[in-house]
């Protein structure tokens, strides 16, 4: 056997494993070659995906709090506010220490 056909031989098994590894990951390709994943036919997998697709949305929304509180806290305005309501709150309990001394 020459080096060619050996060549030719062993690119053949590998394209052979390669697309029986495709076949079994549910890859496909349409008439354009563009690759893609079959979508199975069992309701249980439909189910599945779904459920997946709702806890996917479901951690983005938590994200998107998650991120909202870690940097709405510490921008200059929201310090200010806090700064603000404290000093506020400051004056309120200062009539109230008044009349408790004047009793």
């Amino acid at each position: 056997m020459s080096s060619w056909a050996i060549v030719a031989l062993v690119a053949i098994v590998i394209w052979g494993i390669v697309e029986s590894i495709r076949a079994r990951a549910g890859i496909i390709t349409d008439e354009d070659g563009n690759q893609k994943i079959a979508l199975r036919e069992d309701g249980r997998s439909a189910a599945e995906l779904e459920a997946a697709r709702r806890e996917l949305a479901d951690l983005r929304e938590r994200v998107k709090v998650l991120e909202r509180i870690a940097t709405d806290g510490n921008t200059s305005a929201a310090r200010e506010q806090a700064r603000i309501a404290a000093e506020i709150e400051a004056l309120r309990a200062l009539p109230a220490a008044k009349e408790e001394k004047s009793e």
